[in-house]
């Protein structure tokens, strides 16, 4: 009886040595698993994507095309004031 108990304890042990060993493994290869995410995922922050760069340029062509609509909008806002000035009061000159 001795040398049952004694031979379930060893195999115990053994079983628990196994998972341990399967579990350790695993561990392993999870942490492996996360460092190569982790290095991805900062790749991927440095670089923006294509569309990305694509959406970018458009809002700076958008940017661009307002920043030259306000400054011929002003332009024009100028040119109408000196015009006004210049009529003496002739209301008729303003009509445009």
């Amino acid at each position: 009886m001795t040398n049952s108990c004694s031979f379930r304890i060893t195999r115990t042990a053994e079983d628990l040595a196994q998972t341990i060993t399967a579990l350790s493994q695993r561990l392993v290869k999870l942490e492996q698993r996360q460092e190569s995410l982790e290095l991805l995922l900062k790749q991927q922050q440095q670089e923006p994507s294509p569309e990305e760069n694509k959406m970018l340029d458009g809002v700076e062509t958008l940017l661009k095309e307002c920043q030259e609509l306000l400054e011929s909008s002003s332009e024009t806002v100028e040119s109408d004031e000196c015009w006004s000035e210049d009529s003496d009061g002739d209301t008729d000159l303003l009509a445009a």
